[in-house]
């Protein structure tokens, strides 16, 4: 989205120009605001954004009510049962894509039959850890906050990671190419992070996108921070009534190419991802 400016005669005049995808095409949508930028410019935009995203809104909502529809017939009992399969494929995927070496059939044996595997001390205490958290999340909704997020990680990484679990860092990180923000900016990053995710009106889905987005981005701990980014992106999901998504290992490259992106790219490539994933509950509804 950008601010453009043209000429007629002597006069000079704005516009507010939106591309986004639609289906296989890009369309290009244009919005007059006159011959100086208006004050609520920011105001402007939203409204354009949220009207080239009306029907992808429409596919989000059919794939809520579908998925609430389906999740309120399922027996309590069953209902437990398919929480901890979720709990094995989420877990497997997350920790595979941090560079884990158990198999999904391992966490399985792991997480359910209880069962030691052949594999790092590391590996099967963060798979442990893991899922255990993953299950104690969705029966419990709190509101985000940096105490909520270093709890966390400490569980998950207290075992493993004795000297980085449950604190922000305290030295500077990188990600690749990417440098994250001096560790001296963490604490006041964080505090933003948690009044956008806390007081921000946005679809489910699309909240789950950009929290995930910014939180990374932060990258506040020395180490788990993808792990711990895509707990909150499920958190957001299942406690708002919608159903969850696994960023599955086999497509790590395109999660991880999303992520180099802006954040609206990383979310356009979110919502595609979703409603990917759940498109025949938009068509059973």
């Amino acid at each position: 989205m950008r601010v453009i400016k043209r000429k007629k005669g002597n006069e000079e005049y704005f516009y507010l120009q939106h591309s986004f995808r639609k289906g296989k095409k890009v369309v290009t949508k244009e919005a007059y605001l006159g011959k100086e930028i208006p004050e609520n410019i920011e105001e402007i935009k939203e409204k354009l954004r949220h009207e080239s995203k009306k029907e992808l809104y429409e596919k989000l909502e059919r794939i809520k009510e579908s998925f609430q529809e389906e999740w309120g017939k399922i027996p309590e009992s069953v209902k437990e049962k398919e929480k901890e399969e979720i709990a094995i494929a989420f877990t497997y995927n997350s920790n595979a894509i941090e560079g884990s070496t158990i198999t999904l059939e391992e966490a399985r044996e792991i997480i359910h039959d209880k069962i030691a595997v052949n594999k790092p001390i590391k590996d099967i205490k963060e798979t442990e850890a893991h899922s255990k958290l993953f299950l104690k999340i969705l029966d419990k909704k709190e509101k985000l906050s940096k105490t909520l997020l270093l709890r966390w990680h400490k569980e998950i990484f207290e075992q493993t990671k004795e000297d980085i679990a449950g604190r922000f860092r305290d030295y500077l990180v990188r990600v690749g190419e990417y440098t994250a923000p001096d560790w001296q900016d963490v604490e006041g990053l964080m505090n933003q992070f948690i009044r956008f995710t806390n007081k921000e009106k946005l679809n489910p889905a699309e909240l789950a996108a950009r929290a995930h987005y910014k939180f990374e981005k932060i990258h506040p701990f020395g180490d788990g921070n993808g792990r711990i980014g895509r707990l909150i992106m499920n958190y957001i999901l299942w406690h708002n009534k919608c159903p969850m998504l696994i960023i599955e290992y086999k497509k790590r490259r395109s999660y991880y190419k999303a992520l180099q992106k802006d954040e609206e790219k990383f979310v356009d490539y979110f919502l595609r991802r979703y409603i990917s994933v759940h498109k025949k509950r938009i068509a059973s509804h």
